[in-house]
Protein backbone atom coordinates (compact mmCIF):
# COMPACT_ATOMS: atom_id res chain seq x y z
CA UNK A 1 0.00 0.00 0.00
CA UNK A 2 2.84 2.37 0.25
CA UNK A 3 4.52 2.20 -2.81
CA UNK A 4 1.22 2.30 -4.63
CA UNK A 5 0.53 5.76 -2.25
CA UNK A 6 4.29 7.07 -3.34
CA UNK A 7 3.49 6.29 -7.00
CA UNK A 8 0.26 7.91 -6.23
CA UNK A 9 2.02 10.90 -4.68
CA UNK A 10 4.37 11.19 -7.78
CA UNK A 11 1.88 10.79 -10.26
CA UNK A 12 -0.19 14.16 -9.08
CA UNK A 13 2.48 16.11 -8.20
CA UNK A 14 3.57 15.69 -11.42
CA UNK A 15 0.48 16.79 -13.18
CA UNK A 16 0.37 19.65 -10.27
CA UNK A 17 3.58 20.71 -10.92
CA UNK A 18 2.61 21.31 -14.70
CA UNK A 19 -0.45 23.26 -13.85
CA UNK A 20 1.46 25.41 -11.71
CA UNK A 21 4.05 26.12 -14.15
CA UNK A 22 1.23 26.89 -16.85
CA UNK A 23 -0.43 29.20 -13.93
CA UNK A 24 3.18 30.84 -13.33
CA UNK A 25 3.50 31.41 -17.16
CA UNK A 26 -0.04 33.49 -17.33
CA UNK A 27 0.80 35.07 -14.00
CA UNK A 28 4.34 36.21 -15.56
CA UNK A 29 2.74 37.18 -19.07
CA UNK A 30 0.70 39.68 -17.13
CA UNK A 31 2.74 40.74 -14.74
CA UNK A 32 2.63 43.96 -16.56
CA UNK A 33 -0.12 44.74 -14.18
CA UNK A 34 0.56 43.16 -10.88
CA UNK A 35 -2.84 43.28 -9.14
CA UNK A 36 -3.88 40.98 -12.74
CA UNK A 37 -1.78 39.16 -12.64
CA UNK A 38 -2.24 38.04 -8.79
CA UNK A 39 -5.98 37.17 -9.45
CA UNK A 40 -5.72 35.33 -12.64
CA UNK A 41 -3.00 33.37 -10.56
CA UNK A 42 -5.31 33.50 -7.39
CA UNK A 43 -8.59 31.91 -10.08
CA UNK A 44 -6.26 29.62 -12.09
CA UNK A 45 -4.96 27.98 -8.89
CA UNK A 46 -8.52 28.27 -7.31
CA UNK A 47 -9.55 26.45 -10.57
CA UNK A 48 -6.96 23.93 -10.08
CA UNK A 49 -7.90 22.98 -6.17
CA UNK A 50 -11.64 22.81 -7.84
CA UNK A 51 -10.36 20.12 -10.35
CA UNK A 52 -8.60 18.13 -7.91
CA UNK A 53 -11.27 17.73 -5.36
CA UNK A 54 -13.92 16.90 -8.46
CA UNK A 55 -10.76 13.80 -9.50
CA UNK A 56 -10.67 13.05 -5.74
CA UNK A 57 -14.26 12.57 -5.84
CA UNK A 58 -14.31 10.23 -9.02
CA UNK A 59 -11.43 8.40 -7.77
CA UNK A 60 -14.01 5.66 -6.32
CA UNK A 61 -15.75 5.73 -8.79
CA UNK A 62 -13.46 5.01 -11.53
CA UNK A 63 -12.20 1.77 -12.59
CA UNK A 64 -9.07 1.10 -11.19
CA UNK A 65 -7.49 -0.80 -14.18
CA UNK A 66 -7.58 2.58 -16.28
CA UNK A 67 -5.78 4.61 -14.05
CA UNK A 68 -2.76 6.05 -14.24
CA UNK A 69 -1.69 4.82 -10.84
CA UNK A 70 -2.40 1.44 -11.95
CA UNK A 71 -0.71 1.30 -15.21
CA UNK A 72 2.61 2.80 -13.87
CA UNK A 73 2.44 0.32 -11.05
CA UNK A 74 5.07 -3.07 -11.67
CA UNK A 75 2.86 -5.90 -11.68
CA UNK A 76 4.74 -7.53 -8.73
CA UNK A 77 3.87 -4.62 -6.81
CA UNK A 78 -0.11 -4.57 -7.75
CA UNK A 79 -2.63 -6.00 -4.87
CA UNK A 80 -4.94 -8.39 -5.87
CA UNK A 81 -8.16 -7.99 -7.89
CA UNK A 82 -10.32 -8.06 -5.15
CA UNK A 83 -8.31 -5.41 -2.66
CA UNK A 84 -7.38 -3.30 -6.06
CA UNK A 85 -10.52 -1.31 -6.35
CA UNK A 86 -10.64 -0.30 -2.85
CA UNK A 87 -7.42 0.32 -2.35
CA UNK A 88 -5.95 2.36 -5.32
CA UNK A 89 -9.42 5.00 -5.18
CA UNK A 90 -8.29 5.21 -1.34
CA UNK A 91 -5.45 6.35 -1.99
CA UNK A 92 -6.01 8.37 -4.92
CA UNK A 93 -8.56 10.33 -3.09
CA UNK A 94 -6.20 10.49 -0.27
CA UNK A 95 -3.50 12.22 -2.26
CA UNK A 96 -5.70 14.49 -4.72
CA UNK A 97 -6.97 15.95 -1.36
CA UNK A 98 -4.04 16.61 -0.19
CA UNK A 99 -2.47 18.59 -3.21
CA UNK A 100 -6.29 20.54 -3.44
CA UNK A 101 -5.45 21.51 0.42
CA UNK A 102 -2.37 22.75 -0.58
CA UNK A 103 -4.05 24.38 -3.93
CA UNK A 104 -6.36 26.19 -1.89
CA UNK A 105 -3.71 27.41 0.56
CA UNK A 106 -1.72 28.99 -2.47
CA UNK A 107 -4.50 29.71 -3.87
CA UNK A 108 -5.84 32.37 -1.03
CA UNK A 109 -2.46 33.78 -0.64
CA UNK A 110 -2.46 34.84 -4.42
CA UNK A 111 -6.27 36.49 -3.66
CA UNK A 112 -4.73 38.09 -0.73
CA UNK A 113 -1.74 40.07 -2.27
CA UNK A 114 -4.31 40.97 -5.10
CA UNK A 115 -6.43 42.09 -2.69
CA UNK A 116 -3.96 44.63 -1.21
CA UNK A 117 -2.16 45.36 -4.31
CA UNK A 118 -3.66 49.15 -5.79
CA UNK A 119 -5.76 48.98 -8.93
CA UNK A 120 -3.68 51.46 -10.97
CA UNK A 121 -0.11 49.75 -9.78
CA UNK A 122 1.92 49.15 -13.56
CA UNK A 123 5.16 48.39 -13.73
CA UNK A 124 7.05 50.93 -16.13
CA UNK A 125 4.58 53.51 -16.37
CA UNK A 126 7.30 55.81 -15.17
CA UNK A 127 5.24 57.09 -12.45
Amino acid sequence: MEHMRRTAFTIVSRACGFGSLAIFCSMFGMSIVPKFAFQTGGFLTSLMCLILMLKAHQASTKDHRRTELWLCMPKDRRPPAAYAQWASATVLREIYLKFALWTSVVAIVLWSIALLLPADLRWGSGS
